[in-house]
């Protein structure tokens, strides 16, 4: 074999692995982010339940960063993490944590590099006793070192 084919062989086939490698930590990122995003919904839910308690709350701050950020622009804007721990451990003492929210649907996530968008709604108990969709709306996660540095909700 002539020595020029042979580099060409072995460079290509060096390009083809690096690449496949690149996709599946691509894949494995989203994974990742997607399974993050799971988990914040998961332990709202656990948190929402009527026997909640403020380990459960700790459990879910756990996902995000020491200075993370909550953002509604249609409900004043921009609060700390201490701010949203403080509003959690309020509204489970004042009993809005009464069980009534039971799910959450994600209708749509996309995922990109450190940040995920979701279109979701939650499930609620109605009058009736059946479930009712509530709060629709779009929330942007966006993540450092694999936690949550903010979340912005747009509803």
């Amino acid at each position: 074999m002539k020595p020029l084919p042979f580099l060409l062989t072995v460079l290509i086939l060096l390009l083809t692995q690096m690449d496949i490698h690149a996709q599946d930590l691509t894949a494995t990122h989203k994974d990742s982010l997607s399974s993050i995003v799971q988990d914040y919904y998961d332990r709202n839910l656990k948190v929402y339940a009527k026997n909640s308690n403020q380990e459960d709350i700790d459990h879910l701050f756990d996902l995000f960063t020491d200075d993370f950020v909550y953002v509604h622009p249609k409900y004043g804007g921009e609060y700390s993490r201490q701010d949203i721990y403080d509003g959690y451990l309020n509204n489970q003492a004042n009993g809005r944590f009464d069980g009534s929210t039971f799910d959450v649907e994600i209708k749509n996530m996309i995922i990109g590099l450190n940040g995920v968008a979701t279109d979701r709604v939650y499930l609620r108990k109605s009058d009736s006793g059946g479930p009712e969709e509530v709060d629709p709306g779009m929330t942007l996660f966006e993540f450092r070192n694999g936690r949550i540095s903010r979340i912005m909700e747009y509803w």
